[in-house]
């Protein structure tokens, strides 16, 4: 069990800085539109824990607010 916990953990750290490896040279919209989908989900995630559900309140949150941030100027 803890051999699975560190290899989720390597994978998760290792996704994470792919992924930010991508965000060089983003214009406005870009940004605004990452920022609010990674603000979405930290907040769907939080609301979707009290009711048993954090993943799919971090997914519905994170669509959410990438379309709010993608939609703003």
């Amino acid at each position: 069990m803890k051999h699975l916990n560190l290899t989720l953990r390597i994978a998760t750290v290792a996704g994470l800085a792919l992924g930010l490896a991508a965000c060089d040279n983003m214009n406005n919209q870009s940004q605004r539109t990452l920022t609010g989908g990674l603000i979405g989900a930290g907040a769907g995630a939080v609301v979707g824990s009290t009711v048993g559900a954090p993943l799919a309140g971090a997914a519905i949150g994170g669509a959410g607010g990438a379309v709010v941030g993608a939609t703003t100027r």
